[in-house]
């Protein structure tokens, strides 16, 4: 095992620079969404937590009944859509499974 010794100035530059570092690190994580009907989920997570099939949301985007938006052939809804769809009771889905949409995304 080799030792290497350094002043103690120079170990408290390198411990500065590897704290702002990880600052600038931790500030390019995904943002979080203050607002959680803004927040996008995908058709998989919609499908999931909803407990509805592809077809059933296919077919709700074919109807108009839900807005999206189509990004490399990945389709995703706002919260705020997936909630509208529950108070007009187009969808037969409990609260419970839209909380837990929610809880999931976050």
């Amino acid at each position: 095992m080799e030792v290497i010794t350094i002043e103690s100035k120079a170990f408290m530059q390198l411990m500065d620079k590897l704290d702002a570092l990880l600052e600038y690190v931790y500030s390019m994580e995904r943002p979080v969404v203050k607002d959680e009907d803004e927040a996008w989920v995908d058709s998989r997570e919609v499908c999931l937590f909803l407990k509805i099939s592809e077809r059933t949301l296919q077919r709700l985007r074919t109807n108009g009944k839900i807005t999206y938006s189509c990004i490399g052939g990945k389709y995703y809804y706002q919260i705020s859509e997936i909630r509208k769809l529950f108070q007009e009771r187009v969808i037969k889905s409990t609260d419970e499974c839209l909380k837990d949409l929610i809880a999931h995304h976050r």
